[in-house]
């Protein structure tokens, strides 16, 4: 089985849990993918799975190397490609609706949104939105010169002296080209799952615009979950200190 999938983001909304409170969240349409090519170590010397997303595309705007790619296995076109991980196969009984297999990929089989049914946190990559030439402020977040009048806020400052140096050293900070970067945001909480319209629901920062095309797996490190907290055994440590004192000074 793959670790992730394709999709896009289609903008935001919110909704509200079980306590009331309300959740900004990010959707994003996660599929449907279909696997297009597997990688194997003996051969490439790696495991991963290239999926596409199954979307729209006219024939003509796809190269001859491409078609030859998608025919070979009798694939739909595809625009939007990416390389996954696979995870090892799990043995368990499939979930009641499933069919049995070996729990093996092979090309041509669908990755659809219920890969993350048992998931509560993703990765998500994206292409971050273009800012254009920034300056050091908006770009390095620097704290600028002084605001009152007669001064020049955003201003960069001295780059190096004269006399040593007497240059600039290279990865020096500075104004230039801002946005349009390959970005990870980890740990985003899944608040949603729409299975019929292959929906994903994200609280948290998805990077780019838009309609734009994002690449979501399953977290590599999602945060220990914090138990006791907010129970009524948990023992405020403020309160337990207070306490004791108390007792010391009776």
């Amino acid at each position: 089985m793959v670790n992730g999938i394709l999709g896009k983001k289609i903008g935001m909304t919110q909704i509200f849990d079980d306590q009331g409170n309300v959740h900004p969240v990010t959707v994003i349409q996660a599929g449907p993918c279909v696997i297009t090519q597997l990688k194997r170590a003996t051969k490439d010397g790696y495991e991963a799975a290239q999926i596409g997303l199954v979307e729209f595309v006219k024939g003509k705007n796809v190269t001859k190397a491409m078609k030859g790619h998608f025919d070979k296995h009798d694939l739909p076109p595809v625009k939007f490609m990416r390389e996954v991980g696979i995870e090892a196969a799990d043995d368990s009984k499939p979930a009641e609706g499933e069919a049995a297999s070996n729990g093996a990929s092979k090309v041509g089989d669908k990755v659809l949104v219920d890969i993350f049914n048992s998931e509560k946190f993703v990765d998500v990559i994206g292409v971050s939105k273009g800012r254009g030439f920034a300056g050091v402020v908006k770009r390095h977040k620097f704290g600028g010169g002084p605001g009152a009048h007669g001064h020049m806020f955003q201003v960069q400052g001295s780059i190096g002296a004269s006399s040593f140096p007497s240059r600039v050293f290279p990865g020096m900070r500075m104004s230039g080209h801002m946005g349009v970067d390959q970005v990870t945001v980890r740990n985003l909480k899944i608040r949603g799952i729409d299975t019929d319209d292959n929906l994903l629901l994200v609280e948290g920062a998805v990077p780019g615009h838009r309609n734009g095309y994002v690449v979501v797996l399953k977290a590599k490190k999602p945060p220990r979950e914090r138990r006791g907290f907010a129970g009524s055994s948990t023992l405020d440590p403020l309160k337990a200190a207070k306490k004791a004192a108390a007792g010391k000074k009776k």
